[in-house]
């Protein structure tokens, strides 16, 4: 199993739902003013499953690289169809890693800004203990 299309999938959807909406206005400039399909597009792919599916497809056209190397070599009897159905499948095994990623990284990042926050209330109570 290769991971890096997962990996690069998930990267850029960190990318386009989490960091560039707060880096600033122009982002969220450009997506209220893209034409409604795109706009709803951008709105529905937000699913990690769904925008994974459609990015590991993509990935997997300009790239040529597969999260499941033995959905490059289907079964001869499916002919061209045989194409087809490896990139699907292959696109949903990247989609359901893209999903899995997410969650882990979303799993962590509570316990861990959690802890960050509690810290820092700790070092702020000691240095108001000191001043007074």
């Amino acid at each position: 199993m290769n991971f890096t299309l997962a990996l690069m999938g998930l990267a850029i959807y960190i990318l386009l739902w989490e960091k560039l909406p707060d880096w600033g206005k122009w982002f969220n400039w450009i997506i209220d003013r893209l034409p409604k399909p795109l706009a709803y597009l951008y709105e529905a792919w937000h699913c990690p499953y769904c925008f994974g599916f459609w990015i590991s497809l993509f990935l997997h056209g300009i790239t040529g690289i597969q999260t499941i190397p033995d959905l490059a070599t289907m079964p001869v009897y499916l002919g061209v169809a045989g194409v087809a159905i490896g990139w699907f499948l292959d696109a949903l095994a990247t989609a359901t890693l893209i999903m899995l990623g997410q969650l882990l990284l979303n799993a962590i990042a509570v316990p861990a800004i959690k802890g960050h926050q509690m810290t820092t209330e700790f070092r702020l109570s000691f240095k108001n203990k000191e001043s007074n």
